[in-house]
C-alpha cells in the first residue's frame, strides 16, 4: 500500500490532464525563458549543469520512495538541451580561432618570430584550448543528461509496473474498513481544520457578498444563454450552408460551456475570499477548483454537443434520436463525478491524509467513475437496440465493425477494472477506469476536430458546388483543400494517439523534447536531412511544378498559337518544356534538401542495374518518345498505319502514343514501335487526300461521253480541289471491258472515303440518265455429256446462268 500511495505516477490524484498541462506549460516556460534570458557565462552554466547531473546520478543510485521522477526527468532533459546549446554556441567560436591560427601558419624554426605575432599566437592558443575544453565538457554533459533521462524512464516503467501489480485488502473485506476506521480520526482532524476555515469564510461573508454572488451567477447563466442564441444566429446567417455550420456551432457550444463552468467557480472563489484572508491550503484548493470546473465544463459541453438531444439536425455523429435523448444527462453526470473525484483527491492530498485513507479514497472514486460509465454504456446499448426495432430504423446506418470492436474492448476494460477494484487491485482498477474515461474524452475531441478541419477546408478552400469555375482553378482548389484536410486530420490523429498512449510510456513533455531534438536532423550517410530542409524542398517542388504547369498552359494557350508552328509541333514543344521544367524543379528540390547532383551517382548506378534487368523496355520507350518529339517523324494529328492499327495520333507521351481508331476507340502504342518498325504516315508529306475510281465499261461505249461525265462529277463536288485538277485516264482493256481510272484530290485523307462514295453515287446516276450501257457479265455455258433430248430437256439457253455482277472497283 505504501508503494501505491507514494508513487502514483498515472494513478495518483494529479490526473493525466493536469500532468499534461503542467508538462506543456513547463516546456513553454523553458522555451520562453531561453528566448528572453541573456547569454550567461559558459563556465558558470557548465558548472551548474554538472552539479545538477551529479546530484541526480547520486539520487538514482539509491532512489527514495517519495522521489518525483517526472520532475527529475524534466530537469535532466532540460540540462541536456542546455548543454547542447552551449556546445553549439561555442563551436563556431572554436572554428574561428582555429581558422585564425591556420592563417598565421606554423612558427618559423630558423629565426625568431615577431613579438606581436608571437603574442597573438599565444592568445589564440590559449583561447582555442579553453574553447575546446568547454565544447568537450558541454557535449559530455549532454550525453550524461540523456543517459540520466533514459535511466529515469527505465525506473519509472519499473515502478509503474510494480504499482499496477500491487494488491490491498478488498473493499468487500472487513480489514479494508477497519484500517480506514483506525486512521479516520487523524484524517478527520486535518480535514476538519481546512473545511472549518472555509466554513468560517462562508459565515463571515456579508449579505451584500451573497447577493453579489447570486447576481453574478444569474448573470453567468443568462449571458451563456444569450451567447448560445447569438452563436447559432451568427453561424446560421454568416457561414455558408453545409456541414461547416454544425461543426463551428459545436465548437462554440463547448467554449461557452467551459467559460460558464469556469466563471461559476471563479465567482464562488471570489465570494469566499472577499471578506476573509484564507491561508495557503484553502486558497490552493479554491484555485484548483477553478481549473477542475473548466475541465468539467469541457467534458459536459463535449458530450452534450456530440449528443445534441435538443437539436437533432445539428448533431454531428449519426446517432438515433432515442439514444441521444436518453443519454442527454449522462455528460453532466460524468463531468460532476470526474470533477468531484479529482477535487476530493486534491483535498486529501493537501491535508496529507494517511495511507489507508488515500487508498480507500482512490478505490471509492474509481468505483464511482467505473459504475457511472458502466451504467451509461448499458443505457446506450439498450436504447440503440430499441431504436433498431422501430420502423424507421432502416434510415440509420449500421454500426461499423471497428466501432463494435472498440465497444467490446471498452466493455472488457470496464468489467475488468470493476472486478479488480473489488478484489483489491486498486492501482490497476483505478488506472484502467481513468484510462477509459480519458480515451472517451480524447476520442470525442479528436472526432470533433477532424470534422471541423475537414468542413473548414471543404467549405472555405474548395470551390463552391454552384459556382462557375474557371478552367483548372477549381481543380487546384479542390486538390489543395483535400491535401490540407488530410494533413490536419493526420496531425489530430497523431496527437490523439500520443495522448491516449502517454500513460503507458513517455508523456507529452518527453515527446515534445524528442520533437525539438528531431529538428537537428537525421543523418543518412553523408547527408544531414533536417525537417526545415525537407519542408523547403517540398515547397520548392510544389511551387516549381505549379509554376511549370502555369507556364506550360500559357505556352499552349497564348504564345505558341501566335507562332507559325503547326498544332503537332506546338504540342511537342509544350511537352518538352514540361519534361525539362519538371527535371529542373526536381534538381532544385534535391539541392534544397542538401542532396547535390554529384551525390546522385549511387542512384544512377542502381538505376543502371535495374535497367539491365527489368527497365529496358521502359527506358527504350522513354528515349523513343524523346526522339519522336525532337525528330518528329510522326506528330499529333497525323494519320498513321502501324501494322493492323490505323488512326489519328492524339497524344505523344513520354512512354507511349495514343492513336484514335475510326470507331472512336483508343490504342496505346509504345513509342519504340514507331522507331523500330515500318510506319505509314499518310499525312506526313502532304495533307491532301486522293480519291480514285476505276469504272469498267463495255467496248462499244462512247469514250468521250464517259470522260466528260466522270470529270464533271468530280468538278461538281464541293470538296474536290481544283489544284491539282481532277483527271480521267483510260487505264486499259481488261476481260473485254474498258477500264477508266478517275482521280481527284481533297483537303484531307480523312475526307477521301466520303467524297469517293458521293462521287460514285453521282456517276451511277448520270450513267443511267445518259442511258450509257454498263459492262455486262460474262456468259457461262453448261454442257451436258451424251445425247440431248431436245423435246424433254430444257433449252440450252435455259442452262445459261448469269454470274453475279462484279462491283465497281476503285
Amino acid at each position: 500500500m505504501q508503494l501505491i500511495a507514494t508513487h502514483g505516477l498515472q494513478i495518483s490524484a494529479r490526473g493525466l490532464w493536469t500532468r499534461f498541462l503542467a508538462g506543456l506549460l513547463l516546456c513553454l516556460a523553458m522555451g520562453w525563458q531561453a528566448v528572453l534570458a541573456q547569454p550567461p557565462n559558459p563556465d558558470d552554466t557548465l558548472d551548474q549543469l554538472r552539479q545538477q547531473i551529479e546530484t541526480m546520478q547520486k539520487g538514482l543510485a539509491n532512489p527514495t520512495p517519495g522521489l518525483d521522477l517526472l520532475a527529475w526527468r524534466g530537469t535532466a532533459l532540460a540540462a541536456q538541451v542546455q548543454a547542447q546549446e552551449v556546445a553549439d554556441q561555442l563551436a563556431p567560436q572554436l572554428d574561428s580561432v582555429q581558422a585564425r591560427l591556420a592563417e598565421l601558419g606554423t612558427p618559423p624554426t630558423d629565426k625568431k618570430e615577431a613579438p606581436d605575432i608571437a603574442t597573438l599566437r599565444t592568445q589564440l592558443d590559449k583561447s582555442r584550448n579553453a574553447l575546446d575544453a568547454q565544447v568537450k565538457l558541454a557535449r559530455l554533459l549532454a550525453v550524461e543528461g540523456e543517459q540520466v533521462a533514459a535511466q529515469i524512464s527505465t525506473l519509472r516503467r519499473s515502478q509503474f509496473q510494480a504499482e499496477l501489480g500491487a494488491r490491498t485488502a478488498s473493499i468487500l473485506a472487513p480489514p479494508f474498513w477497519s484500517e480506514l476506521r483506525d486512521n479516520f480520526a487523524a484524517d478527520a482532524g486535518r480535514l476538519g481544520g481546512l473545511l472549518g476555515e472555509l466554513w468560517r469564510a462562508l459565515l463571515k461573508a456579508s449579505v451584500g457578498v451573497w447577493l453579489g454572488m447570486a447576481v453574478a451567477l444569474c448573470a453567468v447563466v443568462l449571458v451563456r444563454r444569450k451567447l448560445a442564441a447569438g452563436a447559432m444566429h451568427l453561424v446560421a446567417t454568416r457561414v455558408p450552408a453545409g456541414r461547416l455550420r454544425r461543426s463551428l456551432f459545436a465548437v462554440l457550444r463547448i467554449a461557452l460551456s467551459v467559460l460558464a463552468w469556469g466563471a461559476i467557480a471563479l465567482v464562488l472563489q471570489q465570494g469566499l475570499e472577499w471578506s476573509s484572508d484564507l491561508s495557503a491550503l484553502p486558497h490552493t484548493l479554491l484555485v484548483s477548483s477553478v481549473g477542475l470546473a473548466c475541465f468539467g465544463g469541457y467534458v459536459a459541453g463535449l458530450g452534450r454537443t456530440l449528443l445534441s438531444p435538443d437539436r437533432p439536425t445539428w448533431r454531428l455523429p449519426p446517432l438515433p434520436d432515442a439514444v441521444a435523448s436518453g443519454m442527454g444527462r449522462f455528460p453532466l453526470v460524468m463531468a460532476l463525478v470526474t470533477v468531484a473525484g479529482w477535487l476530493a483527491e486534491r483535498l486529501y492530498a493537501l491535508v496529507n491524509a494517511s495511507l489507508a485513507t488515500t487508498v480507500a479514497l482512490n478505490c471509492i472514486l474509481a468505483l464511482a467513475l467505473g459504475l457511472t460509465m458502466v451504467m451509461g454504456v448499458l443505457r446506450a446499448e439498450r436504447l440503440r437496440r430499441l431504436s433498431a426495432n422501430e420502423p424507421d430504423s432502416a434510415k440509420m446506418p449500421s454500426r461499423p465493425l471497428w466501432l463494435s470492436v472498440v465497444a467490446l474492448l471498452v466493455w472488457l476494460a470496464l468489467a475488468g477494472s470493476v472486478i479488480g477494484l473489488l478484489l483489491g487491485y486498486v492501482a490497476l482498477g483505478g488506472f484502467v477506469v481513468r484510462q477509459v474515461a480519458w480515451f472517451a474524452i480524447v476520442s470525442g475531441t479528436a472526432y470533433l476536430l477532424v470534422l471541423l478541419i475537414d468542413d473548414m477546408c471543404m467549405g472555405w478552400l474548395a470551390s463552391a458546388p454552384d459556382s462557375t469555375p474557371t478552367p483548372g482553378s477549381w481543380r487546384m482548389r479542390d486538390q489543395l483543400a483535400v491535401l490540407v484536410s488530410g494533413i490536419g486530420r493526420a496531425l489530430v490523429a497523431l496527437v490523439a494517439l500520443v495522448l491516449v498512449l502517454s500513460p503507458f510510456g513517455d508523456g507529452p513533455p518527453e515527446l515534445l523534447h524528442r520533437a525539438t531534438l528531431f529538428g537537428d536532423g537525421l543523418a543518412i550517410g553523408e547527408v544531414q536531412v533536417r525537417p526545415a530542409a525537407v519542408l523547403l524542398a517540398l515547397s520548392v517542388l510544389v511551387l516549381g511544378l505549379l509554376l511549370v504547369r502555369l507556364l506550360k498552359r500559357w505556352l499552349e494557350g497564348h504564345f505558341l498559337p501566335t507562332t507559325s508552328l503547326d498544332a503537332g509541333m506546338q504540342m511537342s514543344a509544350s511537352t518538352l518544356f514540361g519534361y525539362g521544367g519538371g527535371v529542373l524543379v526536381v534538381a532544385l528540390a534535391m539541392s534544397a534538401v542538401g542532396i547535390g547532383l554529384e551525390r546522385v551517382a549511387w542512384v544512377a548506378s542502381a538505376l543502371s542495374v535495374g535497367i539491365g534487368f527489368g527497365l529496358q523496355a521502359v527506358v527504350q520507350n522513354f528515349v523513343s518518345g524523346l526522339i519522336l518529339l525532337a525528330e518528329r517523324p510522326v506528330k499529333v494529328g497525323d494519320w498513321v498505319v502501324l501494322g493492323t492499327v490505323e488512326g489519328d495520333i492524339r497524344r505523344i507521351n513520354v512512354r507511349a502514343t495514343e492513336i484514335q481508331m475510326s470507331d472512336r476507340s483508343t490504342v496505346i502504342v509504345p513509342n519504340s514501335e514507331f522507331i523500330t518498325k515500318t510506319v505509314r504516315n499518310i499525312t506526313h508529306a502532304s495533307p491532301q487526300g486522293l480519291v480514285q475510281i476505276k469504272l469498267p465499261m463495255p467496248l462499244d461505249t462512247d469514250v468521250q461521253q464517259v470522260y466528260d461525265l466522270l470529270l464533271g462529277a468530280f468538278r461538281d463536288h464541293a470538296e474536290v480541289q481544283s489544284a491539282p485538277a481532277p483527271s480521267v485516264a483510260l487505264d486499259g482493256i481488261d476481260n473485254g471491258k474498258l477500264v477508266f481510272n478517275a482521280t481527284a484530290y481533297v483537303g484531307s485523307p480523312r475526307m477521301a472515303y466520303g467524297v469517293r462514295s458521293d462521287v460514285l453515287f453521282e456517276v451511277l446516276k448520270r450513267l443511267r440518265e445518259a442511258k450509257l450501257p454498263m459492262s455486262h457479265p460474262s456468259t457461262m455455258l453448261l454442257r451436258q455429256d451424251g445425247p440431248v433430248d431436245l423435246l424433254s430437256s430444257p433449252s440450252v439457253a435455259d442452262k445459261v446462268q448469269p454470274p453475279p455482277e462484279p462491283p465497281f472497283t476503285a
